[in-house]
């Protein structure tokens, strides 16, 4: 499979532009229930209770709001079983699994900075 690359305006492409796609794009992603969704997704489907169990502390709103937004952008496929009632599965595209490695990135520089940056905090607030 080949991913599709970007051949629109540059403008569309320069986050620093508030009118650009690709900020709307970043603005949709950079929010902690979707990385936290991408990171739970990342080791296989699941189906919306599944994901429920592995994101804690996340509503069902919220939960469903995230799902939408990543299906929408090419992150998350949404497959319906037509059985009664209905298994609904969700799992990561291409797309997304390009997006959990920066994820994982992240995850992974927190945990090397965790100590740092709560020394950091205290110093601050104290």
């Amino acid at each position: 499979m080949v991913t599709k690359q970007f051949d629109g305006p540059a403008e569309d492409a320069d986050l620093r532009r508030a009118d650009s796609l690709a900020r709307e794009i970043f603005t949709d992603i950079a929010n902690k229930w979707a990385f936290l969704i991408i990171e739970a997704l990342g080791g296989g489907t699941l189906r919306f209770s599944g994901l429920r169990a592995e994101v804690e502390g996340i509503s069902h709103k919220m939960l469903t709001q995230n799902l939408r937004m990543l299906e929408r952008n090419g992150m998350v496929e949404r497959t319906v079983h037509p059985t009664v009632p209905p298994r609904v599965e969700y799992t990561l595209t291409e797309a997304g699994h390009g997006l959990r490695a920066t994820v994982d990135g992240m995850c992974d520089w927190t945990q090397r900075y965790l100590g740092h940056i709560e020394e950091a905090r205290r110093r601050f607030d104290g």
